[in-house]
This record gives structure tokens, sequence and C-alpha cells, in this order.
């Protein structure tokens, strides 16, 4: 039997208390202390033997690894000090509020050798596995367009108790679009160009509430895409894939749509439609629906960084993975802000922008 590690987590907002719930219940994790100077501990998740900490500096000592729950801005810190510590670290995406605090991070965690899984929890989610896999194996032929939607509405109070949501980089952009475009790169492959406008009519904070994109892909796909947490809809990612049963389940509804040469996939319900012969809108398709399983991803992405920290697997969500999708985000709040469209800056280490996407469990991201 392998012994526990030791894990702290930081931040005990609505996410950070999700992830101390899962090292509770996993049987090889120790919730050593969570690291939250302002916790209420009624509030917080925690074992008989866990600590409740104002800061993280004093405890890196005594932990395996570190789950980095604070609001975006405070990325950077926390994860430049677990990295310093030469503690395994996983940050919740996005991996920073800026491409500088980012670049930070993957240059520090590249140099070390220190690893960074960045919570993209979709990566690990087996609805999304599958449907890479479909697009991957050429059943729908090359990707041509993708249409996606991250539609819903968060309630008042999501933002009464996080003020920071309402300024800037706590908007649908930074924190939930964030995911779809790590969703759509594992896909379709890498954004090369997008253009955004954004609106903030329906709440009117100082942060966007809607944005409205299209989307160029390196293999030539062309994509739409629009976000709003002011929307009353269930086609979200959340809402449709069921895998959070915390949220209310729009089964019949899905959030992606990937068309090819030869058919096309919808996402997560994975309604599959190809033509045998002649792929002709006079012609019949055939129209199944593929079998996946739904669990948990953020359970998953846990035994996962588990793995991670016993050096027996690398982080499939890498920091310069992590830095990719922020890179195209920034590209979409800046084409909002000047109206112009902006190109992903960088491409990616690790071959051609424009290759076929493979299976997750062989890509680094």
């Amino acid at each position: 039997m392998e012994r526990k590690l030791r894990i702290a987590v930081v931040g005990a907002g609505l996410i950070g208390r999700q992830h101390a719930r899962r090292v509770l219940d996993h049987p090889l994790l120790e919730l050593r202390c969570v690291v939250d100077p302002y916790a209420d501990p009624a509030d917080v998740p925690m074992g008989p033997d866990t600590a409740l900490v104002t800061g993280l500096g004093a405890v890196l000592g005594n932990v395996d690894g570190v789950v980095l729950a604070t609001p975006n801005a405070a990325h950077r810190e926390g994860a430049l000090a677990a990295i310093g510590a030469g503690v395994p670290v996983l940050v919740e995406k996005p991996i920073a509020d800026t491409l500088a605090a980012a670049e930070e991070i993957v240059a520090a965690a590249e140099a070390s050798g220190v690893p960074v899984l960045v919570g993209h929890h979709r990566r690990h989610s087996p609805l999304l596995a599958r449907a890479v896999e479909i697009v991957a194996s050429g059943a729908i032929g090359d990707p041509v367009a993708v249409m996606g939607s991250a539609l819903f509405r968060k309630p008042d109070d999501y933002f009464e108790t996080a003020p920071w949501r309402t300024e800037a980089g706590g908007g649908p952009i930074l924190i939930n679009l964030v995911h779809d475009v790590d969703g759509l790169r594992a896909l379709c492959g890498e954004i090369a160009r997008v253009q955004a406008v954004t609106g903030s009519a329906a709440r009117g904070f100082a942060v966007e509430d809607t944005a409205a994109l299209t989307l160029s892909f390196a293999n030539g796909a062309l994509g739409t895409f629009i976000v709003s947490d002011a929307a009353a809809s269930g086609r979200s990612w959340e809402q449709t894939s069921g895998e959070n049963p915390s949220y209310d389940r729009a089964e019949d509804e899905d959030c992606y749509h990937v068309a090819g040469t030869r058919g096309s996939l919808s996402v997560p319900t994975l309604r599959l439609r190809t033509y045998e012969g002649t792929a002709s809108w006079w012609d019949p398709a055939t129209v199944t629906t593929v079998e996946a399983p739904c669990q948990d991803p953020l359970g998953r992405q846990l035994e996962h960084f588990e793995r991670v920290v016993r050096g027996e697997t690398a982080p499939r969500v890498s920091a310069r993975d992590g830095l990719q999708a922020l890179r195209v985000v920034h590209a979409v709040a800046e084409s909002a802000r000047t109206g112009a469209a902006r190109r992903r800056p960088h491409r990616p280490s690790g071959g051609p922008a424009g290759r076929r996407p493979q299976h997750p469990e062989n890509r680094s991201g």
C-alpha cells in the first residue's frame, strides 16, 4: 500500500471546497491543510487532522502537493511559491490572470522540472475524450465548421460572495470561456485567429457578461462561439454533460457541434451523423449515438494529479498548455477592446499547429 500524499488546498472558495472534499474522499490522499486567511472554519471541508492556516509559505515543507484555487490574480504568487519549494502544483484555470504572469509560471516550471498541472478538468472527461477520438479518427472527415455555446445564468450571490468577479478578469471570458477554448483546441486543433465583441448590458458590471466570437483554426476550420453568464439557458458544458449534479441538467441539448467533410458530431450527446457513400444533402445519412460514461472530471483530474505527484506520469494539461489557452482568451478580450481580429501570438512547441488532434491520453494537453 502506497503512503498517503499530503495535500494543501489553497483557497476555500467555491472550487477550493470542491477540491477539498475530493481530497478527503481519495484513499491515497490526506488533506493536510486548507490555506485561506479569510475562511470561516464552519464552511471549510476538513478532516480530523486538517489544519486551517493563513499562509502557504509555512506549510510548503510539510506537503507533497498543492491545489491552488485562489482568485486568478493570486495564481502567480502561489504557483511560484510551490515551484520554488519543489512541490508539484495543480493550478486552477486560468493558469494566471495575465500573459506575463503565466509566462513566469511556465518558465519556472520548465527550468525546475517541478510538475504543474493546469485545472482544465474537462480534459479528464470521458465524454470529451470520446468526442476527441471520433474527430481524430476521421469519422466526420476533415473539420470544416464548429459551433459552440456556453450560455448559463449565474445567480446574484455568485458575485456578492466574491466581488472580484465583477471586475476586470472576473467575467465569463477568463473564468468560463477558457474552459471551452481548451475543449475546442482538443477537438479541432490550435486556434489561430479570433474576432470578438462583448457586452455588459445585462449586469452592468465593469467586466463583460456576454461575448460573441468567430474563430479560425490552424487546420482551416472556422467556428463561432457565444458565451454569457447572464443568459437563462442550458446550452453550456456543465448543464448538457450532466457531469456535475449540482447544475440543472439539459440532457437533450448540446453545446458543441463539429461538422466535417463526411459528417458531423454533436457534443456532449455524441450524436454522430455520417455518410457511407457520397456525402451529399440529397443522400441519406447514418445517425448514431456513441456511448461514453458520465464521470466526475474533477475527481478524475485529482486521480491524475496523484499520479503526477508520485512521478508516475506527466501533467495532461501542462503549464505551457494553460498558457496557450490563456493566449486565446486574451486575444478575444483584445479583439473586443479594439474591434480588430487578433492572431494567437505563438505556436505551442511539439509540432505543427495544424496537425490532427490526438487522443488526450497521448498528448500533453
